[in-house]
């Protein structure tokens, strides 16, 4: 069985916790676009979780998590994720949190690009929670973006 949750508010609309309910029926959980830029609470057994980049099944035991291709990772951001869950128990394995070669990664410069560009935008800002979500895809529409794959090549480095 095949379940999609897809918001259509741009916004706060429970799909973290709609996510989290509907995990314990499945063995995996894609989260396929989008960045830190989300903020999911999820109130359980285990406790209160406020995840921005994982997916929300991360916090049920035998669940399979996979960050897609269409995913932008900041991985300073990731890494405080995975360090909070640590610390209330939740065990993050290779197994449990795949993440695709294809996923872009957010670097310190889009994030800085992300502030001055609603700087100059001054009162015509659109709301940018200035994480370099905007900048990062902009430079994967360019084809010039650095995936997960380049970590591990040397060369594209």
């Amino acid at each position: 069985m095949f379940t999609a949750v897809v918001g259509v508010n741009w916004g706060d609309e429970g799909k973290g916790r709609m996510v989290d309910l509907l995990s314990q029926d499945y063995d995996i959980i894609c989260r396929y676009q989008g960045g830190n830029n989300a903020g999911h609470t999820v109130i359980n057994e285990k406790g209160k979780f406020i995840l921005n980049l994982l997916p929300s099944g991360i916090l049920r035991d035998g669940v399979t998590n996979v960050m897609g291709g269409g995913m932008v990772i900041d991985l300073e951001h990731l890494c405080g994720e995975l360090d909070s869950l640590e610390e209330k128990g939740i065990a993050v394995t290779p197994e449990r949190l795949k993440i695709s070669d294809k996923a872009f990664v957010c670097l310190p410069y889009h994030k800085q690009q992300d502030i001055l560009e609603e700087e100059r935008l001054a009162d015509k800002q659109y709301g940018s929670t200035r994480r370099g979500i905007a900048p990062v895809y902009g430079d994967k529409y360019m084809k010039k973006g650095l995936r997960m794959a380049d970590l591990r090549n040397k060369t594209t480095l």
